[in-house]
């Protein structure tokens, strides 16, 4: 019996018999002989380094989350197979599944800073403006400039290394904030120091390459919604993709229920607000708004999606800022994404009332229009022409939002809808 058991090891068995068989005892000897059994492998989404543009780096945002795509812990919500490819790489942004534990998945935002054209074509422009050539290195490329040269030898972050940027936020820059984009800067190990000592070459060139191409990354960093600032969380970057908290844009609530938006137009003039007035004294303006520049949360919480229009005044420094004048130098950086001739907006033209006026010439009217009943609505439409029309030089920002946050206030209702002010609502006079 033993010798059959032993004999059918070494032949062509079914593989429940073979089993069987290996159960039952045949010595090490003999079943060496037998068929190795196939390893199991699983299946993995193939990624390319194009996609996530880890080719380029250092060129690039950071590679603080690239673990969690290659460990499959972030997933396109297109990827329910391993079959199915990644999705087109033309895209701006994609919804995406994260987790830490593998068995509970959270909406993620995906996005690029720019379009991939842009990228590509900002990729060219540095090739044949800096080497003459048509590809060419970019980091080696960029390496080789003026202004990296200057990153390279700077101890700290000083408004003349990012004077001539595209990026509102660096428009009129103090350096009480420079510092805060140093200590705070997601990408390296915390060091809790203005200097830029815990930052290695190959971090400048990620820090300086990010704010020349869209500073929305770094505000999402330097202003946490920890803290409360009205940003979604910053997940970390991957080569040229970023990963945050997911929202929906707010085009996507135009068509709401009349208390659905005029909950939404109560928490845009909050924003706007605390954007003008917080305990850190920045005032945040915008320079461009439009119906993806602000997104809702599920709990009905309303953030602001897109930071990469955003300048910032720093109350406290004003007097050391640069003035407009200082701004005139330009070189490939300043060009990345925008025109170089580009003009900017002064800094000292922007008052308190200029982001309101913005929302109510584009967003507003779409939330409010033609939503309530007619005394209510007039009073809504008049307010929403004054202001698109500049409100009059007597009229402040904050009574002219005092206004109509009292026309709307009463308009909103109390209920699980609003998870984010529910069931505090029922027992707080504030709402």
């Amino acid at each position: 019996m033993g010798r059959w058991i032993c004999c059918l090891c070494s032949r062509d068995a079914d593989p429940l018999m073979l089993l069987l068989v290996l159960a039952l005892g045949c010595n090490s000897s003999t079943a060496a002989t037998a068929s190795p059994s196939v390893p199991h492998v699983k299946p993995s989404y193939s990624f390319g380094r194009t996609f996530l543009g880890l080719d380029k780096c250092n060129a690039c945002i950071g590679t603080s989350i690239c673990k969690k795509f290659f460990k499959e812990e972030i997933r396109f919500d297109t990827w329910l197979s391993s079959h199915l490819k990644l999705p087109p790489s033309s895209l701006l942004s994609y919804s995406g599944n994260y987790t830490d534990d593998a068995k509970s998945w959270r909406l993620v935002d995906i996005t690029r800073l720019t379009s991939k054209y842009q990228h590509d074509r900002a990729d060219k422009r540095i090739c044949t403006s800096l080497l003459k050539t048509k590809t060419c290195s970019l980091e080696r490329a960029l390496r080789r400039t003026q202004r990296f040269q200057k990153w390279l030898r700077a101890k700290r972050l000083t408004p003349d290394l990012v004077q001539g940027l595209s990026s509102p936020m660096l428009r009129c820059p103090s350096q009480r904030l420079l510092d805060r984009i140093v200590r705070r800067y997601a990408e390296v190990p915390d060091a809790g120091s203005v200097y830029m000592d815990h930052l290695t070459d190959r971090d400048k060139l990620r820090l300086l390459y990010t704010l020349a191409v869209n500073s929305h990354p770094i505000l999402l960093q330097i202003f946490p919604d920890v803290e409360g600032w009205p940003f979604p969380r910053y997940l970390g970057s991957c080569g040229r993709l970023v990963v945050s908290a997911s929202t929906r844009p707010l085009r996507d609530f135009f068509g709401a229920a009349p208390e659905v938006a005029a909950d939404l137009a109560l928490q845009l003039l909050a924003v706007l607000r605390s954007m003008a007035t917080n305990d850190l004294n920045y005032f945040f303006y915008f320079t461009h708004v439009d119906a993806g520049t602000f997104g809702v949360f599920s709990n009905g919480h309303l953030f602001i999606r897109d930071a990469s229009t955003l300048g910032i005044i720093d109350k406290e420094e004003a007097g050391s800022q640069l003035i407009d004048g200082q701004q005139e130098y330009k070189d490939i950086f300043s060009c990345l994404t925008v025109d170089c001739q580009s003009a900017l907006v002064p800094c000292d033209s922007i008052r308190e009332k200029h982001s309101l006026v913005m929302v109510c010439q584009d967003l507003l009217p779409k939330l409010l229009t033609g939503r309530f009943l007619p005394p209510v609505q007039e009073r809504i439409d008049a307010f929403l022409q004054r202001c698109a029309r500049g409100l009059g030089d007597d009229r402040g920002a904050s009574e002219a939002m005092a206004e109509l946050a009292e026309i709307l206030k009463p308009l909103r209702s109390c209920d699980s809808r609003f998870a984010y002010r529910y069931p505090d609502c029922r027992y707080s006079d504030k709402y």
